[in-house]
Formats: C-alpha cells, structure tokens, sequence
C-alpha cells in the first residue's frame, strides 16, 4: 500500500440504500482508486430540514445486508451516534485526525457542487477533501469553483433515487430491481416505507 492511502467518505440518508448507491460506490474505488470506502449515514441532512428520516438503527440494518461481502466498504456510525444535523466538516475533521496521512475523496451528487462554497467551513474543507461528483443521468456536468477540486465520475447512471423506492413500497410495487435482495427482503419483512 502507498504511504498516501485515498479513502473515501460517501455521505448520505440512505434511506433505503439502493442499488443506485452501490454501483456509486463502485465506480468511485475503480475510478478514483480508493483503498477504503466508508458510508456515512447522516443522524438529519442539512439538505433536507423539517424531513423525518427511518429510524438509525433500521437504515444501518439495510446498509449492513447491502455491503455484506464487500471488503473496501464499511460503514461508519459517527452522524448518528453525534446525533443532530450533520455536518460534513465535523466528519471530514474525525477523518483527518485518525488518518493523517490519507489522501481523503468526499462522494457528492453533482447537484451539490453548484452550492459547495454555502457549505459549513467551507473553505476548511476545500483544503481537506478533493470532491468526487456522482452524476444523475441526463444532468450535466458542474465546474468546481475554487477553492474546492473535484473530479465527476463517469460511473454508472442509474435514475434511482430512495424517494421513488419509498413510494414504490407504500404503493405495494416492487423494488427487487432497484435494491439488493437481502434489502428488499429486510423491508417486507420490518414492514418499512409503509
């Protein structure tokens, strides 16, 4: 392994995680060559106020079933367990304190880049993180302002989004091609999303 390890922080609700997240997640260990992935399910996006999300302990349940197998991925706890809103700088901040000499990639959707210079800190995290932008199909590419850099990934496009998957499972539709089988299962079986 290189003295400069590249790990990657891919924040979100998952809420349900989907396939849409896994083939992200994916193409950002090919595409960016990270060593480690870790998942980060926010406690309450600043991105989405007044919104209740599925309970922690639930969405950490989908998330486990959704990695089993997968090496590089893990999920980290951190945002649920400070509770709150969640804020990247305070994880970006965890991150470089434990590995200082990690090379850190933080996975947003290309929707956010346009708002990055709003984000809390801002510019601390311009310093800390090279932003790796997740594209939605058919959405065009976003320049990165300075003082942030990032790169887009290729990727690929699935227009999936947890929101459809919700109502899809409210609605009595199925989901078994959107999720992995053991999340579409877990779901049924919790009654979630009714």
């Amino acid at each position: 392994m290189s003295s400069e390890q590249k790990i990657g922080l891919y924040g979100g609700s998952f809420d349900p995680v989907h396939l849409g997240h896994l083939l992200v997640a994916q193409a950002a260990l090919e595409e960016v060559g990270l060593e480690r992935l870790f998942l980060v399910p926010a406690a309450q996006s600043p991105f989405k106020p007044g919104t209740t999300s599925t309970p922690a302990a639930e969405r950490l349940r989908l998330l486990r079933l959704a990695l089993a197998g997968q090496t590089r991925c893990e999920i980290d706890e951190q945002e649920i367990k400070r509770g709150g809103v969640s804020y990247t700088i305070d994880t970006v901040r965890d991150y470089v304190r434990r590995f200082p000499q990690a090379k850190l990639f933080y996975l947003i959707g290309a929707d956010h880049v346009p708002s990055l210079a709003k984000w809390r800190e801002g510019e601390e995290l311009a310093r800390a993180v090279e932003f790796v932008a997740l594209p939605r199909p058919g959405q065009p590419e976003a320049p990165f302002a300075p003082p942030f850099r990032g790169r887009t990934l290729k990727g690929f496009p699935l227009g999936v989004s947890a929101s459809e998957i919700r109502a899809r499972v409210k609605a009595g539709l199925p989901i078994e091609h959107l999720v992995v089988p053991a999340v579409a299962e877990a779901i049924r079986n919790y009654h979630l999303y009714l």
